[in-house]
């Protein structure tokens, strides 16, 4: 399971599709109807904060945005509605290291997209 940090904006499509699927695994692994993940390195983040689900919840709804962005169909209903949209804490260098390692991720695999966004950081 990956939760980026960054936004998704930065992903190429394959990393967006993957994030969609895993950020809804998350969501129903912290709204308690699936066992496996609880205790997932990723989830702490947001198993830390004041909201866990709507944390992911709005997380899920940034990814929602980006997908409608572009022109994908991502389905905003599996979004779990909550009250409490929830923020996480980060790091610096845990935006530095995701981004480092993104980058090595699209250079390989859609090095049109890497050239589009290496030069942001």
């Amino acid at each position: 399971m990956r939760l980026w940090t960054l936004h998704p904006k930065y992903l190429d499509r394959r990393g967006l599709v993957a994030l969609w699927r895993e950020a809804l695994l998350a969501q129903a692994v912290l709204s308690g109807s699936t066992r496996g993940y609880v205790r997932h390195p990723q989830l702490r983040r947001f198993l830390e904060g004041r909201s866990p689900v709507g944390a992911i919840a709005e997380y899920l709804r940034i990814v929602h945005a980006e997908s409608v962005a572009r022109g994908y169909r991502f389905a905003a209903g599996k979004i779990r509605r909550a009250t409490d949209r929830g923020r996480i804490e980060v790091a610096r260098g845990q935006l530095e290291f995701e981004w480092d390692h993104l980058m090595a991720k699209v250079r390989r695999r859609d090095p049109g997209w890497y050239a589009r966004v290496v030069q942001v950081k």
